[in-house]
């Protein structure tokens, strides 16, 4: 009864054929960087006469989208809302509608729900499925089963056995192969870039664009403007932020917004007004519109990201697109694709470090624009011209597959 009356799907239509199956548990409304690439994918995969087909847990919004979405029971995670957990098993439905499908070739962006979905297809239909490592599961597992720890070996041999299924695993940047093999997946990968649906905002001069967008957000010139965007969450160094906080008020003249949401949010609120920073640091929540987004990029000075967590963070080549630089936590693997003073800075982990090298940003300006520019340059790279790489791609997996 929840979810049928708002399932959308290839099925509606038995004329369609050769579908290219996209399988994640994340899908708007629900906002990260994966549900980002698996947007784009599926975007620019149908611009480009690829008809996609997205299979994704059930959730209480309807999508809004073009193309179709195929989706199956689901539950609140209620450690860590919006996100849910997908239980096909429970569903009467899904599983003759992913037979039923015609399709060509099967992409799942993660291990769980969704991906063992798309084994059962590939064992039922013969079609080549590949699989794309975006996170540190272990991290989200230590967080989502810190009272029940013995369950995580048990689930890390799930995700090590759906990437065993893949014919092709993918990885977003180099670096990401030392986590994959950690996890113990010995097969062969293939790095395969995000992409970035900011990159062709900035068409005149990038200072006066992020003027502009001080003006438009009402942001003072004359502070330096810090920005994190990304979930709310522990692992991603957000105490570090925090921490550095308190080391520069009184003696940096600064604005710091955060965007997004997650369990960390309440115990953030409280650590700002206890420490009298909540007039200079602002929790605006998930911001969905896009050009809004974009504009805090743009307004931004530098963009702090501490995270030991991630691996190819999306909002660092977003923040790069908008002329805004990272500060990252050396020897992390997001900060692979930094070259220190170049294209982006690097601090030690530890909050004086952060203020520290927050502090000799702010007291060299001409170093700081020139880094921007550097970020833009090296960092950007649109979600088409990704895409199309993609679908190059799938033509050979197509062609070579037996």
């Amino acid at each position: 009864v929840n979810f049928a009356p708002h399932m959308k799907g290839p099925y509606n239509h038995p004329s369609t054929k050769g579908l290219y199956g996209i399988f994640n548990d994340s899908f708007p409304p629900i906002l990260d960087g994966v549900t980002l690439t698996v947007e784009n994918y599926a975007r620019w995969l149908a611009e480009k006469g690829k008809i996609p087909c997205v299979v994704t847990p059930w959730n209480p919004v309807p999508p809004q989208c073009s193309y179709d979405v195929m989706r199956f029971f689901s539950l609140p995670i209620q450690s860590r809302k919006p996100y849910r957990y997908g239980y096909p098993k429970l569903d009467p439905f899904i599983w003759k509608r992913l037979r039923d499908t015609d399709f060509r070739l099967l992409h799942s962006h993660c291990p769980f729900s969704s991906g063992r979905l798309a084994v059962y297809v590939k064992k039922h239909r013969n079609l080549p499925l590949i699989g794309t490592f975006h996170s540190k599961y272990r991290s989200d597992l230590k967080h989502s089963f810190r009272k029940a720890p013995w369950c995580i070996p048990i689930i890390m041999k799930r995700i090590l056995n759906f990437f065993n299924a893949c014919d092709h695993v993918w990885i977003p940047q180099k670096q990401v192969e030392e986590t994959v093999r950690e996890y113990g997946y010995e097969g062969p990968l293939t790095v395969v870039e995000n992409g970035n649906d900011f990159a062709s905002i900035i068409t005149g001069d990038v200072w006066n664009h992020k003027m502009e967008a001080k003006r438009r957000l009402d942001m003072n010139p004359s502070e330096m403007a810090l920005l994190f965007v990304g979930q709310h969450i522990w692992e991603k160094g957000i105490r570090t932020i925090l921490d550095a906080l308190v080391l520069l008020d009184g003696k940096l003249n600064f604005t710091m917004n955060f965007i997004g949401n997650g369990y960390a949010a309440p115990e953030m609120e409280e650590f700002l007004k206890r420490n009298r920073l909540d007039s200079r640091v602002r929790m605006r929540g998930v911001i969905r519109d896009r050009d809004t987004l974009s504009d805090y990029y743009a307004a931004s000075d530098l963009f702090i990201f501490p995270s030991p967590y991630d691996n190819a963070p999306l909002v660092l080549r977003e923040a790069a697109a908008m002329g805004t630089p990272g500060l990252l936590l050396d020897g992390s693997t997001a900060s692979e694709v930094i070259v220190r003073d170049s294209n982006g800075f690097l601090s030690d982990n530890s909050p004086q470090s952060f203020a520290d090298s927050i502090r000799w940003i702010h007291n060299n300006p001409s170093l700081l624009r020139d880094v921007s520019l550097r970020a833009r340059a090296t960092l950007v790279r649109s979600w088409k011209d990704v895409v199309d790489e993609v679908s190059g791609r799938y033509d050979k997996i197509l062609k070579d597959y037996k």
